[in-house]
């Protein structure tokens, strides 16, 4: 399997950034990754702003799912500001299919999209 480009590999490293259960209770860390434009469609449905996410994120009340465990992680570098990344994501039994489209800014990679879907069995999983 051939390496990743630079730009998918940037996008890569900034999900598993805010997959770390530290950057995701940390607003200053969470708005360094997060396009200004940001929206999000999570796991119950319900849709997110920048401003939004990062609030229920950092609130002390916050649930806290621990460690979220990433697989099957792959990117594609749409053009030369735009990458989408696909993986799964696993935290105490919940599974989600997960789907995010990174943006090249003067700031550096940031999240743009994101959107969660729980599954049980996938049995169009590649193995």
């Amino acid at each position: 399997m051939s390496e990743p480009s630079p730009a998918v590999a940037a996008a890569i490293e900034g999900e598993l950034r805010l997959l770390d259960p530290v950057v995701r209770a940390t607003a200053d860390l969470l708005a360094s990754l997060l396009h200004p434009g940001f929206r999000e469609i999570g796991t119950s449905g319900r849709l997110w702003n920048r401003e939004t996410i990062i609030e229920a994120l950092t609130a002390d009340d916050a649930p806290r799912p621990g460690p979220l465990t990433a697989s099957r992680m792959q990117g594609v570098e749409l053009c030369s500001d735009l990458v989408h990344l696909t993986f799964d994501t696993e935290s105490k039994g919940l599974r989600s299919h997960r789907s995010s489209l990174w943006r090249l800014t003067g700031a550096g990679w940031r999240l743009y999209f994101h959107q969660a879907t729980p599954f049980i069995d996938d049995p169009f999983a590649e193995v």
